[in-house]
């Protein structure tokens, strides 16, 4: 349900809004807070009412579970068990754009809906305002994207409003996220290193951290964490990837000097980076892909984008976003 005809009050970042936000998360509600990622759709993580009520807002299937956000790592480890590699990982990028999969404590506060069920939990000490509410609360607060399951995730509180609305209790202000791409994930069994997603903390700098191989996630593994469906993060019109040429009634997203035939001619077009700058484009990704489906173009052509670095989440949510609607990876 789009809840974007009664938009939600926001309020600019201060001490009063996040005390507001805190009461109002502790007495059940959602709010949109932002992150140096993107921006989520929070609620108590304890409280499985709230929790039901981010899934009904969004319109997410039951089986995608959430990130749970902490303050610490402290918080963290009464939730989950760390070894020694993921208290490696905690330490070494935490907080950060870095999410753990971990198993369950006995006795994790956390309600069951926010795993989906499953015998791991995926945590993160995120930045800013989220961290502040996780510290205030003294409890873990559960935060997907704050957009409409599927839809392109949120860069700015309008953007939480247009998608969400009335949904949401109230939305904090911070501007524009500094890495504007969704957290890394990981997944630590044993002694080894699963990537479930790649987001804003490049692969390269986990593996160099920890002097070992991040493997692809293994074939028939199932929905472990968020953002894993195959079709995700979709604007309302066809994506092409890799393009060379824009067809005709096409938008553009182009990166770098693309140099791609029929420019000239493209409904809109909006260059991710100019200059061919790989966290640039990241931070602008969500937001030209929302100009850019609101264009009234037929379809979404995307120059091509290195698969190095962040290069590597920036295409995966392309894919995504390319992917028919309604494809999950189970």
């Amino acid at each position: 349900m789009n809840h974007s005809a009664y938009p939600a009050p926001i309020a600019s970042l201060s001490a009063a809004t996040l005390e507001r936000a805190a009461s109002l998360l502790e007495g059940g509600k959602l709010v949109g807070v932002p992150t140096e990622t993107v921006y989520g759709l929070a609620a108590d993580a304890t409280n499985g009412a709230a929790v039901a009520d981010i899934f009904a807002a969004k319109g997410r299937p039951s089986f995608n579970p959430l990130i749970c956000h902490v303050a610490n790592l402290e918080m963290a480890e009464r939730l989950v068990v760390f070894n020694e590699l993921a208290l490696r990982l905690a330490e070494r990028f935490w907080p950060g754009p870095l999410t753990l999969v971990l198993p369950k404590k006995c006795g994790c506060s956390v309600h069951d809906l926010a795993s989906a069920g499953l015998e791991t939990l995926a945590v993160r000490v995120p930045t800013g305002p989220m961290q502040q509410l996780a510290s205030m609360l003294e409890r873990p607060v559960a935060a997907p994207s704050a957009n409409l399951s599927g839809r392109i995730s949120a860069t700015s509180a309008i953007a939480v409003a247009e998608d969400l609305g009335s949904a949401v209790a109230l939305i904090i202000d911070n501007g524009a996220p500094t890495v504007g791409v969704e957290s890394t994930i990981i997944a630590v069994e044993s002694d080894e290193l699963f990537l479930l997603r790649p987001g804003g903390l490049p692969i390269e700098d986990i593996e160099e951290a920890t002097s070992q191989k991040v493997q692809e996630i293994k074939p028939n593994t199932g929905i472990k964490a968020p953002g894993m469906l195959t079709s995700h993060y979709a604007p309302d019109m066809p994506v092409r990837l890799n393009i060379a040429e824009v067809s005709r009634n096409e938008a553009l997203l182009s990166f770098g000097d693309p140099n791609i035939a029929g420019t000239d001619a493209a409904v809109a077009e909006i260059n991710l980076s100019t200059r061919g700058d790989l966290a640039e484009a990241a931070q602008n990704l969500f937001s030209c892909m929302r100009t850019l489906n609101q264009s009234g173009a037929a379809g979404l052509a995307v120059a091509p984008i290195p698969e190095t670095g962040l290069g590597l989440a920036i295409n995966d949510r392309l894919r995504r976003a390319a992917a028919p609607k309604g494809v999950s990876d189970e």
